[in-house]
């Protein structure tokens, strides 16, 4: 049967269940590209469209397997949009608090660019920090008074001081971060995960998205999850807070679940009928429509188990924290990551805006800190105590740093920092990582990198190594030339890794 030709779809064909009409009237006359894009419609068609796009059916991801022995299987990015200041988190400069309201010197800043926000300012007064850094754990990391559960970790985690980018307004340098380009367009990391190694569960997305609600910053564009140029199916599926995670992807009133399995197995029996013929020998784009609907009807009982925390014990909510009840919240969405992470999720992200601290940092940052620090440690913690840390990488960090100088007025004991791309820190921990280590030294001003620069190119080399993914092989032809995630750059950062 041509993809033309014409079939006859009967009302007692697809009556199911309690003798509910499925979704079409009485005799229709549909051509067969007609019938399975309208079948869609109540089965997560939306969804399905955003999530997976009109592409082959999927199957293990492109490389059939992996370059080299992995030391991880997943990922989990906690990403802290709007630039936390590393000079009050892991960076610590007390040459600032010596030099407190003085002139930033040009010996320094060296003629480098600053944002219009601060570009005119006659006066580049320096600001040391507020709060205090203590050494911790064996290896002496120094770790703020923000982040105490953090700092019990001191031991588990890496962090690197000397990450640096060329973007230096939030817009470019987040999409950066996400897709190692500053112009959209192009696929995001989860995106390239999936296309290259595919998912370790058929019954969940390979790309999860979880985005803390209630949070004001900087908006986050779901092309920050985006596939760009790779087949839409490698997106990343946004779970949201309330009874339905996956938008559209529960039935419509009086269908139930008995009458849409009916319903693919009618479908698929067309489509074999139409082989059997001789007159059709597969087409790739109705079998991925078949696939599409039948991940869809798995996922309608997947995702709602995978979200619910009812059998969760108390010591794990009081270990996430009191928010970790209430969906959605930073907590509740890092104790989620736990749960997928443990059926096979391979890249789940997480953003958390609200850092861009331009004013009142001291107290702007403190309360970042109570929402993030306790959760993130939490989760470490978890998936350590679990043996899921030894082949999970767990990622903490933004977009940029912060400047040494203060933005405006600086107070006695108020002050705001501008963005500043030339160095900022972050911190892994899990799989392959060095814990107990930090990497790259930046001047007594935090200003410039003194050494081991590490570049967003090489943090995702390194990522991809991890994965036991050569960067520089994971490609896709897109207008006549091979592009990869780290587009022709990257090295991967060998010290970082144990």
């Amino acid at each position: 049967m041509r993809d033309e030709e014409v079939v006859t779809v009967t009302h007692a064909t697809f009556s199911a269940g309690r003798g509910t009409c499925t979704g079409f009237d009485h005799p229709a006359q549909l051509t067969r590209q007609q019938f399975l894009q309208n079948f869609g419609m109540g089965l997560g068609a939306l969804a399905l469209s955003s999530t997976l796009g009109d592409q082959p059916a999927r199957g293990d991801g492109v490389l059939g397997g992996t370059h080299r022995p992995g030391r991880i299987k997943r990922v989990i990015y906690m990403f802290n949009s709007g630039g936390p200041s590393q000079i009050e988190l892991f960076d610590h400069k007390p040459e600032l608090k010596r030099l407190h309201g003085t002139e930033l010197p040009e010996s320094v800043r060296k003629g480098q660019r600053l944002t219009t926000m601060t570009g005119s300012q006659s006066s580049l007064p320096l600001a040391g920090s507020s709060f205090a850094f203590k050494r911790h754990g064996d290896g002496g990391n120094e770790i703020s008074e923000l982040t105490p559960h953090l700092a019990g970790l001191a031991d588990d985690i890496c962090i690197i001081r000397s990450m640096h980018t060329e973007a230096i307004n939030h817009g470019p340098a987040v999409t950066y971060m996400q897709t190692g380009s500053q112009f959209p367009g192009r696929p995001s990391m989860g995106a390239w995960m999936d296309y290259g190694l595919g998912t370790e569960n058929s019954n969940l997305p390979a790309f999860v998205v979880l985005v803390t609600k209630g949070k004001g910053g900087q908006p986050l564009l779901s092309r920050l999850w985006g596939s760009g140029f790779l087949p839409s199916r490698y997106q990343g599926v946004r779970f949201r807070s309330g009874k339905d995670p996956v938008l559209y992807l529960t039935n419509p009133n009086g269908v139930d679940a008995s009458a849409r399995r009916l319903m693919l197995d009618r479908l698929r029996d067309l489509q074999q009928a139409g082989g059997r013929s001789g007159k059709q020998t597969g087409d790739p784009l109705l079998e991925a429509r078949i696939a599409q609907y039948e991940l869809a009807f798995r996922m309608q009982r997947s995702i709602p188990e995978a979200t619910d925390f009812s059998s969760e014990p108390k010591h794990i909510f009081d270990e996430y924290g009191k928010d970790s009840k209430n969906p959605g919240t930073y907590a509740a969405n890092c104790l989620l990551a736990r749960r997928l992470v443990e059926r096979g999720v391979r890249f789940i992200q997480l953003y958390h805006p609200g850092w861009d601290q331009h004013g009142g940092l001291p107290g702007g940052i403190r309360n970042q800190c109570r929402e993030t620090d306790q959760a993130s440690a939490a989760l470490v913690t978890d998936l350590k105590r679990r043996g899921l840390l030894e082949d999970t990488l767990v990622i903490w960090g933004g977009e940029f740093g912060r400047t040494s100088y203060c933005q405006g007025k600086l107070a006695p004991n108020n002050y705001g920092r501008d963005h500043h791309p030339r160095c900022f820190s972050m911190w892994m921990a899990g799989g392959g990582v060095r814990g107990g280590t930090t990497y790259g030294q930046t001047d007594p001003f935090s200003y410039n990198i003194a050494e081991n620069p590490v570049h967003i190119h090489d943090l995702h080399a390194t990522i991809l190594h991890l994965m036991g993914i050569d960067h520089e092989r994971l490609t896709f032809k897109y207008q006549g030339r091979q592009f990869r995630l780290t587009d022709v750059h990257g090295n991967v950062i060998h010290d970082l890794l144990a």
